[in-house]
């Protein structure tokens, strides 16, 4: 008997528990349809009947997984309650990287993707600030990648609720620059001759958000990501991930550790983590591993 699915969870548990289900169905020949959110589409390529149907997110698990084995991004009873590891027995992440590959961007090659969030509840401990960017933006100019710096404006797809919140706070990922003044990371990438804005492609290419996303992060050498902010999908592409944790569930203890962690299942790809938990800080962004970050970043890209 052929499945219909409906879901409109967080982006995260989209990618991480409403796809792979959706894709195992489709290739066991039991998926009739997926509804989904607005700008979903590309994700489900596999699928031939999807419904762009829901405006928003919802962060009510129980009905926007409604449909979905998996309830809970964190960990599972299957799993034996290990944190981020969930049950696999109906769970396959769809080729990406092969089903997307393309020569769009063969002029920015080689490039890295830097993957940022800038949302409620994680305005200013849940972002890679204004010093983490410069630092990574250097190093890669340096060692001559090109940088694609992500980071949505959250007019671009359905939101949830926190998406909706932080777009009428009007809050800005801003800081005081010696020299220079007050500075956004958006107008930081314009120091950077080599640091593309992908708000700025979105606007220049003929590319739904989805699609430019999915064929860009297929080319690309690997990833710089804080957690949250789609670093679930920069996992389904079997490149190197750099994740940077500062609060969330990602930092309990093994999470990212395990072998069977939801992060290495999604497409084994190599990922290197460093844990910073805000709550150490004590307030004082000095008090960051900013140098662990970088020294990772320079491990993990050392040059073409």
């Amino acid at each position: 008997m052929k499945r219909i699915i409906e879901t409109n969870p967080e982006f995260a548990s989209e990618v991480v528990l409403s796809i792979p289900y959706a894709y195992w169905l489709h290739k066991n020949n039991m998926l009739e349809k997926v509804s989904t959110c607005k700008g979903m589409k590309p994700f489900y390529y596999f699928c031939d009947n999807v419904d762009e149907r829901f405006e928003f997110r919802s962060l009510d698990n129980a009905q926007a997984l409604k449909d979905i084995p998996n309830k809970w991004l964190h960990n599972s009873e299957a799993g034996g309650g290990r944190n981020g590891v969930i049950d696999y027995t109906q769970w396959t992440c769809p080729p990406y990287r092969e089903h997307f590959k393309n020569d769009l961007f063969d002029n920015l090659k080689p490039y890295v993707i830097v993957n940022n969030i800038f949302n409620a509840p994680w305005l200013e401990n849940g972002t890679l600030d204004i010093q983490n960017l410069y630092d990574i933006f250097s190093y890669l100019s340096e060692k001559g990648y090109n940088i694609i710096y992500k980071r949505p404006t959250n007019k671009e797809f359905a939101l949830d609720q926190n998406e909706a919140q932080t777009l009428s706070l009007n809050s800005k990922l801003s800081a005081n620059v010696e020299g220079i003044g007050e500075i956004t990371d958006y107008e930081l990438c314009n120091y950077f001759k080599n640091v593309t804005n992908i708000n700025d492609l979105h606007h220049e290419l003929d590319l739904d958000y989805s699609t430019l996303n999915l064929k860009l992060f297929a080319e690309t050498e690997g990833f710089v990501s804080i957690n949250g902010a789609g670093s679930q999908l920069c996992a389904c592409f079997g490149k190197p991930l750099v994740l940077y944790v500062t609060r969330s569930k990602e930092l309990r203890p093994g999470y990212l550790d395990y072998d069977d962690c939801y992060f290495k299942m999604l497409s084994n790809a190599p990922i290197h983590v460093i844990l910073d938990s805000y709550k150490t800080w004590n307030g004082n962004p000095s008090n960051r591993k900013y140098k662990e970050l970088i020294d990772t970043v320079k491990k993990v890209f050392k040059g073409k």
